[in-house]
């Protein structure tokens, strides 16, 4: 594949050029688009908190867990996928992007229909493990299982759109999100509201939300003038490139499956305390995905700085990157907690107007958000060894903090210190510190920068492809 057709004006070589720029210009996009992607299930927790019924807002909002098990599960090998093809991208090898890119997408399909099995069959059985109180069971069962039946979507268009920011392309995934977020909306608001179909109804806006935004990629995909470009055809399985996306894909792939898995035993521990408990840790946890989207942002930012940093060699300017990633995170997160603290009873009321609910989630954002500066070391320093093609120190950190510790902190202090929802909610504060120190102190005394995929190619395969040679990494 020739030069001129590898690359295209909506791809970032974010190997030259301004560092702070760079990470800005790629957050950005993909910030608002995440804003947007999480419109989907707040816009149907709003929908039936404020249109159909307490329980139904409930039912919604606390299976969360749940479907984050299988989605984090997918997007573990989404990021796989993208770490190895910003490594052949920032190696200018483009061949070995359209392998990638190809297994990536078969990989989904086959992956969406175990998956669409999985969901359906596995939701009565999770629904009772998080002791789900029966005036809620029947709504979670029923929106779980449109949900579930529809996840293909959701499948496609996270690895479509990963695809596309692995070249620095963020704005088009961002643009596709507005518009299935805005069709997400009207169809809640026509479903629910003109031909009342409650929760079935918010889950079947959603699922054809998303099946829109993934037709849109594929379409971009497969029109694409560049080295991402998608030929039917073309989809089949490199055992080469799965064996690279899996090396990194599985670990991260694991640590977000298990840590979503875990989750619902944190939620039985919410349950206990009631509906109305349940209903202000609903509205807390949607403002709380909010919260985390700057950090989490910037760290998919570094993700695709470092990959494409390190498949060129260059060591320097990844760690740098790292640098001022870690600062915009720091900082854009201390300005969003002031308003949260300040207003957290408004912010809640917006989802639901009963006042205990109100007076539940105000109670748990000014307890918890004051610590989410915690969650940008870890998320930041996790994204960059991911980007090198480390996931599996990510992966050990993250299970012995968000899973192993938690657990045993919520057990102990359920059971013998004190079994109250302020105890049980710092156990998400508690494990963010342990894994924040954990992460640094293995950053700062490992050559993390040392995990690269890409092979340096001969000098003739690099002549053929119209640029000169790759040095070997001084790593």
């Amino acid at each position: 594949m020739g030069l001129g057709k590898a690359l295209s004006k909506k791809d970032v070589d974010m190997t030259t050029g301004s560092i702070l720029r760079h990470l800005i210009m790629f957050a950005l996009p993909l910030l608002v688009g995440n804003i947007f992607q999480q419109l989907y299930n707040t816009v149907d927790s709003y929908v039936v908190g404020r249109f159909v019924s307490d329980a139904a807002f409930s039912a919604v909002g606390t299976v969360g867990p749940i479907m984050n098990t299988l989605i984090g599960t997918f997007m573990g090998l989404s990021t796989g996928a993208g770490v190895v093809i910003s490594q052949f991208y920032g190696a200018k090898r483009f061949d070995k992007v359209q392998d990638a890119v190809h297994t990536a997408l078969m990989l989904t399909l086959l992956l969406g229909a175990f998956f669409t099995g999985l969901g359906i069959f596995m939701t009565p059985y999770m629904l009772r493990l998080m002791k789900t109180p029966a005036s809620v069971l029947p709504e979670s069962t029923k929106y779980l299982t449109i949900y579930f039946s529809g996840i293909l979507g959701l499948m496609v268009y996270n690895i479509g759109s990963g695809i596309m920011r692995a070249v620095g392309d963020s704005r088009r995934p961002f643009i596709f999100l507005v518009v299935s977020a805005v069709t997400n909306t009207v169809l809640d608001l026509v479903f629910v509201r003109v031909f009342g179909m409650g929760v079935e109804g918010v889950a079947l806006a959603t699922i054809m939300a998303q099946f829109l935004s993934a037709t849109l990629v594929i379409i971009t995909l497969m029109r694409s003038d560049n080295c991402v470009r998608f030929t039917p055809k073309k989809l089949r399985i490199h055992g080469d490139m799965l064996g690279k996306i899996l090396k990194v894909g599985l670990p991260a792939s694991l640590q977000m499956a298990v840590t979503s898995f875990s989750n619902i035993f944190v939620q039985s521990y919410i349950n206990y305390f009631g509906p109305d408990c349940m209903g202000g840790w609903t509205a807390y946890a949607k403002i709380d995905q909010f919260l985390l989207l700057p950090m989490q942002s910037v760290a998919l930012a570094g993700t695709t700085f470092v990959g494409q940093n390190l498949g060129v060699g260059d060591a320097k300017r990844a760690k740098r990157g790292v640098s001022i990633a870690m600062l915009i995170s720091v900082a854009s997160t201390a300005v969003l907690m002031i308003p949260v603290l300040v207003f957290a009873p408004s912010l809640v009321g917006f989802f639901n107007t009963n006042p205990e609910i109100i007076g539940y989630g105000a109670r748990l954002l000014r307890l918890i958000s004051p610590f989410y500066v915690l969650c940008c070391v870890n998320q930041v320093l996790a994204g960059a060894l991911r980007g090198a093609g480390n996931s599996r120190i990510p992966m050990f950190i993250m299970l012995g903090s968000f899973v192993l510790f938690r657990q045993i902190y919520l057990y102990v202090m359920s059971h013998y210190v004190s079994n109250t929802i302020t105890a049980i909610a710092l156990g998400y504060p508690a494990g963010w510190l342990l894994c924040s120190t954990i992460t640094l102190i293995y950053f700062f005394a490992s050559d993390w920068t040392k995990f690269r995929l890409v092979e340096t190619p001969p000098a003739e395969t690099a002549a053929d492809e119209g640029e000169p040679a790759q040095s070997p990494s001084a790593d």
